[in-house]
This record gives structure tokens, sequence and C-alpha cells, in this order.
């Protein structure tokens, strides 16, 4: 109802946009409002999950979600739809399914059954959940104002490139998806049980051992990305109105937003074993302190790199965030169960070089450093993908990388 208003009063003032972007800001904005209602009763669905020892399909949650936009975007821009609706849609969709009516099944399964009853504002439980979640409400952290960052930096570039910057970030979400909040999402409970059962020591060591598990498979998907990104992003997205200049943008932006893949898996696993320890603050603050560095940052990438310097940019902040957290989590609690992390960052990089420089030659080889079409492209994917896979396994191997070695033994 208020969606003019409220528009006007933010964007209307500075003149930057005319009565008709106005308006159909205030009709995106109608669109995108029920995903938020999703997010929040999906949170309570997934929460009874984690009681419950299950942490499969709340993992499904950011796949859905974000493929739910990918697809969105892709079936509006095929239609010729020039507006953000197709996003939008598919962001609706994706909230609507992945966040909500997956969970809630999930739920159901774990015994959930909906009571309808006044709400009990003064229960206990209900003051301890405000009194752990204000600081998430407040905070705003790089890793959630870094796509709104990046897209008030690129308003400034060619028409188009908005679109590609979200649509690399959307991708890379995925693997991000699978890999860093997946594993924060089934640590949490374990690692918050270890807190209050008094398990300091064997909690720490549960942490480490599944941060350098992180970091081996995120090196992996970095490598993948640096391979196929350009033959990938061509039979995945290029079709109707997408362009070629679009492929080679999306895809350069992709490899930029992969750098930051072990970052986000870093974050995710110590952010929560803050939270584990009802430490809510420190992440939220160190994620807050980043926000103004960050946008220098991002101005400054896209003047050397264009577009694809916001993704590096974005990569390099949500690390320096990353890092400050485990500087955070030596300091307030101690480095046990973190030994031979800068080993294992080791070998992940040199299994990174090494995978994705000849994952990307064998691609090239194939599409001769051009955009290729369907079925070459589709060659090239899975031949460089391929290629990455099988060296970077064996470089990280050969530099002794137990995570390396252990998935040769259960093979």
């Amino acid at each position: 109802v208020a969606a003019e208003l409220v528009v006007g009063w933010l964007f209307g003032s500075s003149g930057r946009l005319d009565a008709a972007q106005l308006a159909e800001v205030a009709r995106l904005t109608r669109l995108v409002l029920p995903a938020q209602i999703f997010f929040v009763l999906g949170g309570l669905f997934t929460a009874v999950q984690y009681a419950h020892g299950r942490f499969l399909i709340p993992t499904l949650a950011p796949i859905i979600y974000n493929l739910g936009i990918i697809v969105g975007g892709v079936l509006g821009t095929s239609s010729g739809e020039a507006s953000a609706t197709g996003f939008i849609v598919g962001a609706v969709a994706g909230a609507s399914i992945g966040n909500f009516a997956v969970q809630w099944w999930g739920a159901a399964r774990a015994g959930f059954r909906v009571r309808m009853t006044l709400p009990d504002f003064r229960h206990p439980a209900f003051r301890e959940y405000l009194v752990l979640a204000f600081p998430l409400m407040l905070g705003q952290s790089i890793v959630v104002l870094d796509e709104s960052i990046g897209k008030i930096v690129a308003a400034s570039a060619s028409d188009g490139s908005i679109f590609g910057l979200n649509l690399a970030r959307r991708v890379n979400m995925l693997p991000v998806g699978v890999i860093a909040q997946a594993a924060g999402v089934a640590a949490f409970p374990f690692l918050a049980r270890l807190v209050a059962e008094g398990r300091g020591a064997e909690m720490r060591e549960s942490m480490g051992r599944t941060i350098r598990t992180v970091l081996f498979a995120s090196g992996g998907a970095v490598a993948a990305v640096v391979a196929v990104s350009l033959p990938a992003v061509r039979v995945a997205f290029q079709h109707g109105a997408f362009s070629e200049d679009g492929t080679v943008l999306v895809a350069a932006a992709l490899v930029g937003y992969s750098l930051g893949i072990p970052a986000w898996g870093i974050h995710q696993l110590f952010a929560r074993s803050f939270y584990a320890h009802r430490q809510m603050w420190v992440p939220v603050i160190a994620g807050t302190a980043w926000v103004l560095p960050a946008i220098p940052l991002y101005f400054l990438g896209y003047r050397i790199g264009g577009v694809p310097g916001i993704a590096v940019a974005a990569s390099i902040a949500v690390t320096g965030h990353a890092l400050t957290l485990w500087l955070l989590w030596r300091r307030v609690h101690s480095g046990d169960g973190l030994e031979g992390m800068v080993r294992t960052v080791g070998q992940v990089a040199v299994g990174t070089l090494a995978a994705g420089a000849a994952g990307w030659l064998a691609a090239t080889a194939i599409t001769g450093g051009q955009v290729p079409g369907m079925s070459t492209g589709v060659l090239a994917t899975l031949a460089g993908g391929g290629v990455a896979a099988v060296v970077y396994l064996a470089t990280t191997y050969a530099v002794g990388s137990a995570e390396a070695r252990s998935v040769v033994r259960r093979r």
C-alpha cells in the first residue's frame, strides 16, 4: 500500500529517478515483499529441523532460492523482458519453494505441527530469542551488503552491467551454498552442543577439521570456475536476447566472485562458532566494520577492472572479513584445533592454481579462446572441468594434503 510513498521518500529527492522509474521500483518492491514472509517462516521451520539433527533439507534452501533467481532472470531476458521482473519473480518463487514449502515439509517430517494459539510474549524462550537475535537484526555485515554496493558502483556502467554482475553473483552462490553454507548449517548444532556440554577442546578440534575440509572443497570449486566459466556460461545462459558480450561479462565476473568461495566457507564456520558460544556481537561488529573500507575498494576495483573488478573487490572484502573473524577467534578463544591451517591454505592454493590453469588450457584448446557454439561449449565445459578435477586432486595429493589423501583412500 505504501510502496510509492516509501520509494519516493528514499529515492525521489535525489533526482536520479524520474516518475516512471520510481513507479517501476514501487511495482518491483510490491512483487518482492512476499519473499520476506517466506524467509521468516522458513527460518523457523529450519530451526525445528536443526533441533532434531536434520541438516540435508535446510541446505537445499539457498540452492533453490538462487536457482529460482537465475531461472527467472534467464526466462525474463529470453522473452524480451527488459526490466528486473524475471529476477524478482524468480526470487519470490525460490523463496516460496526452497525457504518455505520445502522447509515446512522437512519440519513436518521431524514432527512439527501447526497449532493456532495466542502468542505469549512473556515466555522466557521468546525473550532469549530476542536477546540472541537482536545483534543479527541490527548489524549490516559486508556479506549482506556486498550485492547492494556492487549494484551501486555498477550503476554508471553500460546497460546490462548490473544484470551481468547480479547473474554472476547468483551463479557463484551455488557453490557457496553447497560448500560453505551447507557446512555452516550442518556444523552449528553440533558445535553448540559441544559448547553447552563444556567440551571446548573437542569443539575447537571439530571446527578446525571442518574448516580444512571446506577449504579443500572450495579450492576445487574455484579451479573449476576459472577453467570453464566462459563455455559454461555460454551453454547455460546465451539464449534469446542474451548476447556474446553478455556471456563474456558474466564469465569474467563469475571468475572474480569465485575467488571468494574459500572465504565464504571460513566466514560461515567462524561466525557459527561464535554463535555457538552465544557471542553474537563479534561477527556482527566484524562484518559491519568492513562495510566502510569496502566501498572505496569496490570503486577502485571498477576503475581498474570494470564490472569484473567489482567482483574481485567483493572477494577481497569477504576474504578480509573472514580473516578478521579468524584473528578474533584466536584472540577471544585460542588457536587450538587450527594447527596447520596455513599449510592447508598453501596446499589448496597450489592445487587451485595448477588445476585452474590446466582446466582453462584444456577448455581454451577446444574453444580457441572465443565464445563457443552450444555443442563446442558443452564439450569444453566437460573437458575443462574434468582436467581441473584430476589435476586438483593429483596436485593437492602430491603436496601432502590430508583431505586429498582421504578422498583417494575412499576411492
